[in-house]
């Protein structure tokens, strides 16, 4: 036989080794252990991940919870500054009450004779 035949018999024979190598290197079933190779390397990585994840978000709603309850408070003591007037009105009353008293116990009057409350 001559070279050039013995190469191109070679030749063929390779492109056929190559193909044969190709089809096996990408045949569904090695497709399949290669993701089932990545799954296995990633998921734990993946899982701890979404471990973390889930911590952070509950440390967050707890935050939010906080948060909010802490503005629904200082909303409530907004809207109580009417009680505290009227609480300041009648804590004025009660000294203007006791002073009046204090006079009167001084001067040897009855405590019949207080005046009517003042609005304050």
């Amino acid at each position: 036989m001559e070279e050039p035949e013995m190469q191109l018999k070679g030749k063929k024979v390779t492109d056929k080794f190559t193909e044969s190598v190709y089809v096996l290197a990408n045949e569904p079933s090695v497709a399949l252990y290669r993701l089932q190779e990545h799954v296995r390397r990633s998921l734990p990585e993946l899982a701890q991940h979404k471990a973390d994840m889930q911590r952070w978000e509950e440390q967050s709603q707890g935050a939010i919870y906080t948060v909010e309850y802490a503005c629904s408070a200082v909303k409530n003591l907004v809207d109580s500054s009417v009680y505290f007037r009227s609480v300041e009105g009648l804590l004025r009353q009660a000294i203007n009450i006791r002073d009046h008293m204090n006079a009167s116990a001084a001067q040897g009057h009855s405590l019949k004779e207080l005046p009517p409350p003042s609005s304050a």
